[in-house]
Parts: structure tokens; C-alpha cells; sequence
């Protein structure tokens, strides 16, 4: 019997973990990539054995197309993906540079050729379901939050659901994304003191939420099972706004 798991790239820490912890709940062993060591190491004793881990450096291009290869030809059903890696640090678009903008698109494309991978796998097994954690930020343009290359990569992550979504439909593939708004996750460390995120976050962008809350990772990772599940096979090329209420309108 071949073995399913869930890859989860970005895995060791917030969005992507608090998914982990969900899915290994529900029974499903999951492969978590971070670049993290010490990360991956709590996320394992945390998980268990229903976990494995890889630690990689996604910008280094040549170990993403390493893994990549690994992942077509890997002997598990990669029945599930979840793109959950990110790096968030707001900057005039006046003030960005390369190292700034590669920054993102290195990302990106670390996340398109494993993604390529993984959906060869899935094709191979007879289907899967992927989920992108897209942004807010690539639909709004806030203006505390100066996020211009982040926002064009977030865009660009929401563009390539939709195309993998009817590109992947005769594979048995389904490709969605959630796009949340302001959620308490360590990302916000590159810029605010991560002992202070939750309380920063809270009194800066609670009342900004109709809803009246920032998100929690708990929050993000609900939908993002959902969407990867059976009870959504009838979802693909959804961008989902996960976001209290921000999309729809502001306080």
C-alpha cells in the first residue's frame, strides 16, 4: 500500500505548522521543509512520529532543483501540498532593492519548481489537492504596510493557482489559496521584537478587522484543510480571503 503524506513547505513554524498540527491530528503523516534547524527539530518532537523533516534554504536554487527531482521520484503519494513559506518586511517602494525584490521572487520560484514536482508525483498517484498561502496584501495596498515586491510575489501566487487549477484538473489535482489578512505569526519578527508580535499586532490592526481580531495561525490552517480535503473536491482555483472581514470592508 503506497503511503500518503502532506508536504508542507514553510512547515516549521507558524501558518504552516499550526497545518501540520491539524492534519497530523486528523491521522495524516506530514513532511515538513523549513530552513530552520532548531525549528524543525521542536516541530518533530512536537509531532512525532507521524512527522519527518528537511531543512533547505530556499533561496539556494540548486537545492531546491535537488529536492525537486527527489520529489518526482519519490516512492510516497505526495497526496497533499501546502505553500506556506514566506517572509514579510514592509519598505517604501522607493527604498527597495535587488537584494529586496529577490528576496520575494526567490520564493516564488522555489515554490513553483517544487510545487512542478510535487504535482508530477500527485499526477502519477491519480491526484492530490495543493493550497498557496497567498496575502491580503496582493489584493489591498495598505498604507502602514509599504509592501510593493511582496505584494507583486503574493499576486503572482494567487495568479498561478488559477492556471495550475484548469492546467492540473485532468490530473485529478485540485489547487486553491487562502489569502489572509494581519495573523500573529513569526514572520513579523524580520521588523517587530517576536516577544511583542502578538500585543504589537493586537493594538495596531485589531480594530482595522470588522470582525474585530487579528487572525491566528489556528484560524488560517482550519480553512487551509478544508481546502485540501475531500469535503472541498468540488473547490479549485479559489482564492479564499481568510481575512475578518477585511476584503469586504474596513472600520
Amino acid at each position: 500500500m503506497t503511503t500518503e503524506t502532506a508536504l508542507i513547505i514553510g512547515g516549521s513554524s507558524g501558518m504552516g505548522l499550526e497545518t501540520a498540527r491539524q492534519l497530523v491530528k486528523a491521522g495524516q503523516h506530514v513532511t515538513l521543509l523549513g530552513s530552520s534547524a532548531s525549528k524543525l527539530e521542536a516541530a518533530k518532537a512536537e509531532l512525532g512520529a507521524h512527522a519527518e523533516t528537511r531543512q533547505i534554504d530556499l533561496m539556494d536554487f540548486a537545492a531546491v532543483q535537488t529536492l525537486a527531482a527527489e520529489l518526482k521520484a519519490d516512492s510516497r503519494h505526495l497526496s497533499k501540498l501546502v505553500n506556506a513559506a514566506g517572509v514579510f518586511v514592509p519598505k517604501p517602494f522607493l527604498e527597495h532593492g535587488l537584494e529586496d525584490y529577490d528576496r520575494y521572487m526567490g520564493l516564488n520560484r522555489a515554490a513553483f519548481f517544487l510545487t512542478q514536482a510535487v504535482a508530477a508525483n500527485m499526477a502519477g498517484y491519480g491526484g492530490g489537492s495543493i493550497v498557496n498561502i497567498g496575502s491580503m496584501w496582493a489584493k489591498q495596498a495598505i498604507k502602514a504596510t509599504p509592501s510593493s515586491a511582496y505584494s507583486m510575489a503574493k499576486a503572482g501566487l494567487h495568479a498561478l493557482t488559477q492556471h495550475l487549477a484548469m492546467e492540473l484538473a485532468d490530473h485529478g489535482i485540485r489547487v486553491n489559496a487562502v489569502a489572509p489578512a494581519v495573523v500573529v505569526t513569526p514572520i513579523y519578527g524580520a521588523f517587530i521584537d517576536p516577544a511583542q508580535i502578538e500585543d504589537t499586532l493586537s493594538a495596531g490592526f485589531d480594530s482595522f478587522h470588522p470582525i474585530g481580531r487579528v487572525g491566528r495561525p489556528a484560524d488560517i490552517a482550519a480553512t487551509v484543510v478544508h481546502l485540501l480535503s475531500d469535503q472541498a473536491a468540488w473547490v479549485t482555483g479559489a482564492i479564499w480571503d481568510v481575512d475578518g472581514g477585511v476584503m469586504a470592508g474596513r472600520n
